[in-house]
């Protein structure tokens, strides 16, 4: 699992940042600029341009391509849950190409970036504060049940932080408990994306990120934990399938 940086990639990774930071910034000023004056869906299509571009951009500098099993799983009459495992600054990126409208659930803290953060906190996200665990599952069950009945979906990192690639680390119930306080399904999502881009690191591996999407855990008469078992249960399977964590 363990692989050696090498010259060519640091020099792939230069490249690609020193096209993303400008870009994103650049975009990011634009974004903030003229994004009050949009309904949402307008908005939301216009600032996710970004992430097109940084996938297209990651690409053709290092190499990174993807490829998605299961879209057909990702119900189109309502609403849904996302749960997905997180080890990679990729997926924050990607999922927001593949799952639209959404809002992400988030630390509090991106939204203080300068011009990035600002922009993202235009997206509806659901921003909390990790010091108050008590606060932040309830703000996590009253805003997230409000985009639901907005028809936005809602993604959701179980593990509550990035991951490194061979932990499995601990999935929350807290997907489960929205899917079931919003009677809506939960879409387990499961990928390898620490393997080619490793949580924190400068250099990326070139290959193919796989995206798995499960078919739809319903939440309708059923109970939190078998909510959460059912899921959780499906992204541990995958990620080990994935050789994302070890046997």
């Amino acid at each position: 699992m363990t692989k050696k940086p090498t010259p060519l990639l640091y020099l792939r990774a230069t490249l690609f940042y020193i096209g993303f930071y400008p870009v994103t910034l650049v975009f990011a000023a634009f974004c903030v600029l003229i994004g009050w004056m949009l309904p949402f869906r307008p908005r939301f299509k216009l600032f996710t341009l970004m992430n097109y571009f940084s996938m297209f951009w990651l690409r053709l500098c290092c190499g990174v391509k993807y490829r998605v099993e299961g879209r057909e799983n990702l119900p189109q009459d309502s609403a849904y849950v996302v749960v997905a495992n997180h080890s990679s600054e990729w997926e924050t990126l990607f999922l927001q190409t593949l799952i639209r409208p959404q809002s992400a659930v988030l630390k509090q803290e991106l939204l203080k970036i300068p011009f990035f953060g600002w922009a993202l906190g235009m997206l509806k996200p659901i921003a909390l504060d990790r010091s108050k665990r008590r606060g932040a599952l309830k703000q996590l069950l009253t805003q997230g049940k409000e985009r639901l009945e907005e028809g936005i979906n809602v993604v959701i990192f179980p593990q509550g932080t990035r991951v490194e690639t061979g932990k499995m680390g601990k999935f929350n119930k807290g997907g489960a408990m929205l899917a079931a306080s919003g009677q809506v399904p939960v879409v387990p999502l499961a990928h390898d994306a620490g393997l080619f881009w490793p949580g924190k690191s400068y250099v990326k591996y070139p290959g193919t990120v796989t995206v798995r999407i499960g078919k739809p855990v319903a939440s309708v008469d059923r109970s939190v934990d078998e909510i959460h078992t059912d899921s959780a249960g499906w992204l541990e399977a995958q990620m080990r399938d994935l050789k994302v964590v070890s046997e």
